[in-house]
């Protein structure tokens, strides 16, 4: 059965990437979260989506030149709704100290795609490990020499490359990573590839898929996951409870 991730957390209803989202996504029916990792400026991975602070707090600037002390005077909540005033930014150990008492599975993305964080996979590998997350993670990125990191450190993990625009036969660009997992843009996931992907044994989750529609389409291929921010939304549509035209792109 395709899994639900909560992109964010229920990112649709509540300020991305804080406390109150991933609550809310497991709420909502989320089987999974989907979160963004970076380092401040005393190398402490915090959970946050840009690499600057502006459009998602009170505060500014780029995280790499903020310490934590000065990170959690910020306000996560406000920008999005004055009920989420009191949000802040969690640490990446804060929020495992957290999922690590539900059955939620886990995709980190490493967002230093733009930034360079010196040790940012071990970092966030030694957290994940420590806090017995292994088996329930999935590591993700735009930076693929990243994932080509974390696979040397470890061959047993799950790695998905992110990617924004059509790869060509992107099972055999998997491979060369050392991944058996891809993270498209859903629109880029016509049939053809699907099949492909799944003749070739490569799981495939693809971002971020919010309409009806696509939702009832990735259902019907029974893809591995889906990353949504409306986890409540894909739970009707994998439930039935939501009728959806069924000529949309139809399985052949």
């Amino acid at each position: 059965m395709t899994k639900i991730y909560g992109h964010r957390g229920a990112s649709k209803v509540c300020p991305e990437n804080t406390m109150a989202a991933y609550i809310k996504a497991l709420e909502l029916g989320a089987e999974g979260l989907e979160i963004d990792v970076h380092l401040t400026k005393d190398g402490i991975p915090v959970v946050i989506h840009d690499e600057t602070v502006k459009r998602t707090t009170n505060g500014k600037g780029y995280v790499k030149n903020i310490s934590l002390s000065e990170i959690k005077l910020l306000d996560a909540g406000s920008w999005f709704s004055p009920e989420f005033q009191n949000e802040r930014i969690p640490t990446l150990e804060e929020f495992l100290q957290w999922i690590r008492t539900t059955p939620l599975l886990l995709n980190i993305e490493l967002k230093n795609n733009k930034v360079y964080y010196k040790d940012l996979e071990q970092k966030v590998y030694n957290l994940v490990n420590a806090y017995g997350m292994k088996e329930r993670t999935i590591y993700s990125s735009f930076n693929h020499y990243s994932l080509v990191l974390l696979r040397n450190m470890d061959p047993s993990i799950d790695i998905a490359p992110l990617y924004t625009s059509n790869l060509y036969e992107p099972w055999n660009y998997a491979k060369r990573l050392g991944a058996w997992s891809v993270h498209p843009p859903f629109k880029s996931l016509h049939p053809p590839i699907l099949e492909g992907l799944r003749q070739h044994n490569v799981s495939v989750r693809p971002y971020t898929v919010n309409q009806e529609k696509w939702l009832y389409y990735f259902f019907q291929y029974e893809v591995d996951a889906v990353i949504t921010d409306q986890p409540d939304l894909a739970r009707a549509v994998r439930n039935g409870e939501v009728t959806v035209k069924k000529s949309f792109m139809k399985k052949k």
